[in-house]
């Protein structure tokens, strides 16, 4: 039987076919799932993400003019050309922003880079809140900097790519998704204090207790760029400098100031930051004891939360957060930054086909297309999979 060839050697192919000449590599990068930590990042809390295995894929080749080519296999209309001394923010659409906006990012850091023609297969389901964004900026930004030389700690590289989404795209997000896509490590998810910028992996091996992680696709598909979540962003900020701090997670005993914020909106908002920081330091203490009821019931207390504290959730992602915990899930939560998208939930191995069944029966009543569920695992981050 014929070995079927990867992502990156078609991606490669491809590059020939529109360039006529071969790539200098193709880099990849993951998408990711945040287990717990849900908006916490931006307010400097803790995160506990994982990375996926649904990645975006570029390949890349130097040319000689200041110019960058940009085409899609998603989006196979005209490639998007721009002169490198053009871009700015605002100056472009759609997927090609988050592309453009790592090369402008490298820039904009004083690191000018050549002239490159590539081509993206982002294999990450865009709008289903796993960060297919994410994916894109930190497959480019590896690629890109092999291309310049540069060799750069996970942290750096990371707030490179968030960069480009917060200043060219235009999305005021943390730096969780950035940090899962280029740190994530095989079998773990990892912890991360946005405060301190420190990071550690922790293991994640569910199926060692007979469970399986999924993600049920809504099919909601959410636009962070909207409004909603910066406006989320913007209660933060003004809750913390009502309680004479620069950010949420730098108010000393937050759960016990709450009092002091006379908006219940923004009381709201603020206890959702410090109830949630809570559950993640809860969930890597349960990880490591291998008590998973406990990380089940963080997950359940996580999405009350950004259900009625944060007011993230839509009707599609609790019907079905409550369909799982009725087919016996231990644990349900939306991931990512809400609004429609994804939940992911922990489920014993051998009930994952009764869950989905469930779903797709409560889904059809309800007049709505089934999710689509599938099994997810930590793997690893972003990487070049093939060089010349």
């Amino acid at each position: 039987m014929a070995r079927q060839r990867s992502p990156a050697e078609g991606l490669a192919d491809e590059f020939e076919k529109r360039y006529g000449r071969r790539p200098e590599g193709v880099w990849s990068a993951p998408g990711r799932v945040n287990l717990v930590g849900e908006h916490t990042d931006y307010n400097l809390g803790y995160v506990l993400p994982f990375a996926i295995a649904d990645r975006a894929y570029v390949a890349v080749g130097r040319r000689a003019e200041r110019r960058l080519g940009m085409s899609s296999l998603q989006y196979p209309g005209e490639p998007v050309e721009v002169d490198l001394d053009d871009l700015r923010p605002g100056s472009l659409r759609g997927w090609s922003r988050y592309v453009a906006g790592v090369v402008w990012a490298y820039h904009r850091r004083g690191m000018a880079g050549p002239g490159v023609d590539l081509i993206l297969d982002g294999r990450v389901p865009a709008g289903a809140g796993l960060s297919s964004s994410a994916s894109i900026e930190c497959a480019v930004e590896a690629a890109y900097g092999d291309l310049l030389g540069r060799t750069a700690e996970p942290v750096w590289r990371a707030q490179l790519a968030q960069k480009a989404e917060n200043d060219f795209v235009g999305v005021p997000c943390g730096l969780l998704d950035q940090m899962a896509s280029v740190g994530g490590v095989e079998g773990h998810a990892l912890f991360f204090d946005t405060l301190g910028l420190a990071v550690r992996p922790v293991p994640l091996d569910p199926e060692r207790s007979g469970l399986a992680l999924i993600v049920a696709d809504t099919g909601v598909a959410h636009a962070l760029a909207d409004g909603g979540y910066a406006a989320r962003r913007a209660d933060c900020e003004a809750a913390a400098s009502l309680l004479g701090a620069a950010s949420l997670r730098q108010v000393p005993d937050l759960a016990g100031q709450l009092d002091r914020l006379e908006d219940p909106v923004l009381a709201r908002r603020a206890r959702h930051v410090a109830s949630e920081n809570q559950r993640v330091l809860d969930v890597v203490d349960s990880l490591a004891a291998g008590d998973w009821t406990r990380v089940g019931q963080a997950m359940y207390a996580s999405h009350a939360s950004l259900r009625d504290d944060y007011e993230v959730s839509c009707p599609e992602l609790d019907l079905t957060v409550e369909c799982l915990r009725a087919a016996g899930a231990l644990g349900a939560r939306l991931t990512g930054g809400g609004f429609g998208g994804s939940v992911v939930a922990l489920v014993a191995a051998e009930r994952v086909d009764s869950a989905t069944a469930a779903l797709g029966e409560s889904f059809t009543r309800a007049g709505l297309a089934p999710p689509r569920v599938r099994a997810v695992r930590a793997g690893p981050g972003a990487r070049a999979e093939q060089k010349r």
